[in-house]
């Protein structure tokens, strides 16, 4: 349950993957984190009081009310098999554990469209490895802290790879800013003066003050459209290199066990093919190096996420190095509208679908006429000049029934999203065929 945010706010994505119940944007709730209580209508929430949450209407319920593990009937698999069976669009699921994966594949994901690395990062395991190589002072120290990570990225890699054996699993380096894995700028400042206040140890002081002059350094006035994705692997090489060695190192003992994986990389936030073809050569120089010392040939592809406007205008330039195209609409929505999707959420969105601005909320449902042309756009230029490109889309929107329409209409080969999701997708995809059959039938 939060004040603020969306039915698409961050936290809800992560939410909606995980299977968890989510009340996003009940601004009637005032929350006062310091007191660990919320008020809403005179009512008072303590820490450790029951609320029981519909996902689906919106209710919160007071107290713990009883609820049932849901289980698919025999009538829905049968709907499934015969989604199925008519369907020529791809299903995959958008899952960064092995848990995820294992969930998505239970429900009929026919492969990975997007796991996200970063959330590996966030381990209590690994974040100090992270913290340390994100304030190294040069190369040869941050190369020291990855290869402590690495052994982790592999494990993680791994059992994500045994899950999805034998389906393609895409795997997206590292894509938000350093920063955001570093501690909170205004709680470091405040711990430094209540060190200060306390008379505490000068060393401890000094070494906060240094931490604090390094994440000064990270901040950036909009980090959204600041240091992240590929400008991450332009500027420190070895972050990517680290991660892709240690999804082939993952991938080559699974097939020298006798698995079949298929590991592919997406590089995340392209708007210049010289990006891609930088960090393409510097992918593959890797691979090869890990093809050499186990003596094994990987069968792997290597594309990219297609998330700004320039992306898809400049299409047909970067299709020459990608082996795929993935768009990336929650990011191409708020870049192509001039929104923020957290901020938009709670404040004037709801007053622009009630005045008819609007008719969906855009990150719900994808916006046809401005954001749909891009990705339109984006595919038929990309294609223009690699004919043999896959495509597919891996925002939120790929579970969304309108837009898995708009999807196939396109051409697209596959939608991608979270795992609860992954059977409105197979069935709408089955429906847009079947409309597209009725309408040639006319037609003839």
């Amino acid at each position: 349950l939060t004040a603020r945010g969306g039915m698409t706010s961050h936290a809800a994505v992560v939410a909606r993957g995980m299977g968890k119940c989510c009340v996003a944007g009940c601004e009637a709730i005032k929350v006062e984190e310091k007191k660990g209580m919320f008020t809403v209508n005179g009512l008072v929430f303590k820490e450790g009081d029951f609320i029981t949450l519909d996902g689906t209407t919106g209710r919160v319920i007071k107290g713990e009310v009883p609820t049932l593990e849901p289980e698919p009937s025999d009538e829905f698999k049968k709907l499934m098999e015969w989604a199925d069976e008519i369907r020529t669009l791809g299903v995959r699921a958008n899952a960064d554990t092995p848990k995820d994966a294992k969930k998505a594949r239970e429900l009929g994901a026919e492969g990975i469209g997007l796991c996200r690395t970063e959330h590996m990062f966030f381990g209590e395991d690994r974040l100090p490895f992270v913290q340390r190589m994100i304030l190294a002072e040069d190369k040869e120290e941050r190369e020291k802290e990855l290869e402590k990570l690495e052994p982790m990225q592999k494990e993680d890699f791994k059992r994500i790879l045994i899950e999805m054996e034998g389906l393609p699993v895409i795997i997206r380096l590292l894509d938000p800013p350093l920063h955001e894995f570093l501690p909170n700028y205004e709680d470091l400042l405040l711990e430094i003066n209540k060190l200060e206040f306390q008379n505490s140890d000068k060393k401890k002081i000094e070494e906060k003050r240094e931490l604090l002059q390094r994440v000064t350094g990270l901040r950036e006035m909009n980090p959204m459209l600041g240091h992240r994705g590929c400008r991450l692997g332009i500027t420190f090489p070895e972050v990517y290199n680290m991660q892709t060695r240690a999804v082939f190192e993952a991938a080559a003992e699974l097939l020298l066990e006798g698995r079949k994986v298929y590991p592919e990389i997406m590089i995340p936030l392209v708007v210049h093919e010289r990006e891609l073809s930088i960090l393409r050569r510097q992918t593959i120089e890797v691979i090869k190096e890990v093809e050499r010392e186990k003596g094994i040939d990987f069968e792997y592809k290597i594309g990219t996420m297609i998330e700004l406007p320039r992306a898809c205008l400049c299409a047909d330039k970067i299709a020459q190095e990608a082996d795929f195209f993935s768009f990336g609409t929650n990011d191409l929505t708020q870049t192509t509208f001039g929104l923020s999707r957290d901020d938009a959420e709670g404040k004037f969105l709801p007053a622009y679908i009630k005045k008819k601005i609007l008719r969906d909320d855009p990150f719900q449902v994808l916006d046809q006429t401005g954001v749909g042309q891009l990705v339109e756009m984006g595919t038929q230029r990309g294609r223009k000049t690699n004919p043999d490109l896959e495509v597919g889309i891996c925002g939120e929107h790929g579970g969304e029934p309108s837009s898995v329409k708009f999807c196939y209409g396109v051409g697209m080969d596959y939608v991608s999203c979270s795992p609860y999701r992954i059977p409105i997708a197979r069935l709408a995809a089955a429906q847009a065929k079947l409309e597209e059959n009725r309408n040639t039938k006319k037609a003839d």
